[in-house]
């Protein structure tokens, strides 16, 4: 789902790929391969995703009306099909977004526990 070119790789936690199509998709409408290059950019080039994970993604959150989609032409002048947040996406966002730094919350402490902390 996730690779990254050098040993350094960071891998996508199981579910999390919805979220950060979700967010990409809020900074502005994108094409397919812009929400991969979105993903990258604001990952620090960390993340990225791979096209064979994407789509079905895409498709997944647009048959679930969290994302809609209309064709337009892309900066090469090929069609493409643009995706924007509906306003369920947002507040799926906003809920996914909320979840997550709270288990990320949870799991940073469970971390930081030592057997003097017991």
């Amino acid at each position: 789902m996730v690779a990254k070119p050098d040993d350094k790789q960071a891998e996508l936690l199981q579910g999390t790929l919805d979220l950060l199509i979700l967010k990409a998709v809020s900074l502005g409408p994108l094409h397919g391969y812009g929400v991969l290059l979105r993903i990258q950019q604001i990952s620090g080039e960390e993340l990225v995703i791979q096209q064979g994970s994407l789509y079905p993604a895409l498709y997944r959150l647009e048959h679930q009306g969290a994302i809609a989609s209309e064709w337009g032409d892309s900066e090469n002048n090929r069609r493409a099909k643009y995706y924007r947040l509906t306003t369920a996406g947002r507040k799926r966002l906003e809920a996914e977004t909320e979840k997550w730094n709270r288990m990320a919350g949870i799991i940073a402490g469970i971390l930081r526990t030592t057997p003097e902390s017991l």
